[in-house]
C-alpha cells in the first residue's frame, strides 16, 4: 500500500507540474505576442497578449506591450485602458507611467477641445510622475520637456518649467541635455538654435539610438546632408543591425544627387528590413525618396511606380501626392 503521505507527495508533484506547464504557456503567449510585435504584426500581437493577460492579469509588462501595440494601430482608447492597467499593477513603475502619458497624449491629439484639455493635463502628470519615480528615465524626461516646451499654460505647459529639467538632464548626460534643448528650440521654430544644440548632442557621443535617429528625422526635413551622414555614422556605430542608418545615408545621397546606385540599394535594403513602427521612417516615405531619385535620373516611369507605391501604403502622403502631380504634368 501507498501511505497517505506518499499520496500527498504524488498529488503535490502533479499539481506542481501542472502549474509549471501553465506558467510556461503564459510565457509562450507573451513571447509569441512580443515576436509578432517585433514583426510589426500588431493585430496578432494583441491577440496573443490578450490571451497572456487573461491568464496572468497581474503582469504589467503584458499590458505595456499591449499599450504599444494598440498605439501602433491608432486604437487610442484601448491603449489608454491597457496602460492604466499596467500602472494599477505596479504604481511605482516609471516606464508604465511614461507610456500612460504617451497614450493620454495620443488620445488628446485626436480629441475634441474640452476632452483634449483634460487629457493633456493627465499626459503631463504621468510624465512628471515617471520622472519623479526614476530620474534616469531619460525618455520620460524628454517627453516631459517636449510637453512643456510645446503645450500652453492652460494645460500645464510652459517653457519656464522645461528649463530646469533641461539643466538637470544636461548634468546627468550631456548628449541628452543638448538634445532636449534643441528639441525645445525646434518646438519654438528657432531652427538656428536647434541646429547648434543638435550638433552638440551628436558630438557628445549619445547613448540613445532613438535620440540619434530623431535628429535624423529633423535633418531630413531641413535637407541637411552633412548632418544626415553624421546621424547614419553615429547610429550604425551604436547598432549596426538597425536599418535606419541605411535610410538616412540613402536620403543624403539623393539630396547630394550622387551615387544613385548606392542610394537605391540603401533605400531598398531599408524597405526590406525595417519594421513599420513609430520612430522608424514609414515605408511610404522611402518610396517617395526612391521616386525622387528616379526623377533626378529622368526615369519617369520608375519614379511614378515608386510614388504610386507610396500612395498605396499611405493615401494621405502629401509628399507623394504633390510629387506625382508634378511628375505627370511634366
Amino acid at each position: 500500500m501507498v501511505s497517505g503521505s506518499k499520496w500527498m507527495l504524488a498529488a503535490f508533484l502533479v499539481a506542481g507540474t501542472a502549474m509549471a506547464a501553465e506558467t510556461l504557456k503564459q510565457e509562450t503567449d507573451f513571447d509569441a505576442g512580443r515576436r509578432a510585435y517585433e514583426a510589426s504584426d500588431y493585430s496578432k500581437a494583441i491577440q496573443m497578449l490578450q490571451v497572456a493577460a487573461s491568464k496572468n492579469p497581474q503582469n504589467g509588462d503584458v499590458q505595456l506591450l499591449l499599450t504599444k501595440s494598440y498605439l501602433e494601430l491608432q486604437e487610442r482608447d484601448a491603449a489608454v485602458k491597457s496602460a492604466e492597467k499596467a500602472v494599477s499593477v505596479d504604481p511605482q513603475n516609471s516606464i508604465y507611467h511614461e507610456w500612460l502619458g504617451r497614450a493620454y497624449g495620443e488620445k488628446a491629439d485626436h480629441a475634441a477641445m474640452f476632452s483634449a484639455i483634460s487629457l493633456a493635463k493627465k499626459t503631463r502628470k504621468e510624465f512628471e510622475t515617471a520622472v519623479q519615480l526614476d530620474g534616469k528615465n531619460f525618455a520620460a524626461r524628454q517627453a516631459l520637456i517636449e510637453f512643456d516646451c510645446s503645450a500652453p499654460g492652460l494645460v500645464g505647459g510652459g517653457e519656464e518649467k522645461a528649463l530646469p529639467q533641461i539643466k538637470e538632464l544636461a548634468e546627468m548626460d550631456a548628449a541628452e541635455g543638448h538634445y532636449a534643448a534643441g528639441n525645445c528650440r525646434r518646438q519654438k521654430k528657432d531652427f538656428d538654435a536647434a541646429d547648434a544644440e543638435f550638433a552638440k548632442a551628436l558630438e557628445s557621443k549619445p547613448k540613445s539610438v532613438e535620440l540619434v535617429y530623431d535628429i535624423g528625422d529633423y535633418a531630413v526635413r531641413r535637407s541637411q546632408i552633412e548632418r544626415l551622414v553624421l546621424v547614419a555614422d553615429a547610429g550604425e556605430r551604436m547598432n549596426p543591425k538597425d536599418p535606419r542608418g541605411k535610410f538616412y545615408r540613402g536620403v543624403a545621397l539623393v539630396l547630394k544627387n550622387e551615387n544613385a546606385d548606392e542610394a537605391e540599394r540603401l533605400l531598398r535594403e531599408y524597405l526590406k528590413g525595417a519594421p513599420t513602427r513609430s520612430g522608424y521612417p514609414r515605408p511610404s516615405v522611402a518610396h517617395v525618396w526612391l521616386g525622387r531619385l528616379f526623377e533626378e535620373q529622368h526615369r519617369k516611369d520608375d519614379a511614378e511606380r515608386e510614388l504610386e507605391a507610396a500612395l498605396k501604403l499611405d493615401p494621405k502622403n502629401k509628399m507623394a501626392q504633390e510629387a506625382l502631380k508634378q511628375l505627370k504634368k511634366g
